[in-house]
């Protein structure tokens, strides 16, 4: 673990896929084919999290929906930094880095499945969720204890802002 905060002191970027990690991975789709995905709260309030303590964050997902869209506005992730439709995910990555100016060991990314293992082996912090497939698992940095979809983004952010002592001022903040 201690290498692991090593690493996430240097993080400035996450990198998130969608469904898997900030989705249960379920997909729900109703008698017209509208599709329907449930997003974690906390997950939500981590990145408000994030985004206080000065880091960034981005979106890579395989799949295309404008509810991933909605989410991100939701989130204040900016449009220009989500990417869909992206089974190769790598040419997705090296525009992110392009339009940031991060290097690869300032990002850290979560993925869940097998297009996502690109990604983990070329940032600084690849991270697994729990149930991620166990392929993914044996090319982690860091597998999460929550679930996708189920706080597994929350628990990297407060891992990256733990790391950075930026975590337990703003959990003191809540005291106040």
């Amino acid at each position: 673990m201690e290498r692991i905060q090593s690493i996430a002191q240097n993080i400035k970027l996450l990198i998130m896929d969608i469904d898997g990690v900030l989705t249960d991975g379920s997909l729900f789709f109703d008698n017209n084919g509208d599709e329907y995905k449930a997003f974690s709260a906390r997950d939500g309030l981590g990145m408000k999290m994030l985004y206080a303590s000065g880091l960034q964050a981005a979106l890579i997902t395989g799949r295309k929906s404008s509810l991933v869209v909605h989410r991100a506005n939701n989130l204040k992730i900016p449009l220009g930094l989500v990417y869909q439709g992206y089974m190769n995910k790598r040419p997705a990555l090296d525009d992110i880095l392009k339009k940031t100016g991060f290097s690869p060991e300032h990002v850290a990314y979560i993925g869940d499945d097998l297009i996502d293992v690109p990604i983990i082996r070329a940032v600084g912090l690849g991270v697994a969720v729990g149930d991620a497939h166990d392929f993914v698992k044996e090319h982690a940095d860091y597998i999460t204890v929550k679930n996708g979809g189920k706080g597994a983004a929350r628990e990297v952010i407060e891992l990256i802002l733990d790391a950075q002592g930026k975590l337990q001022p703003m959990l003191d903040s809540h005291l106040k």
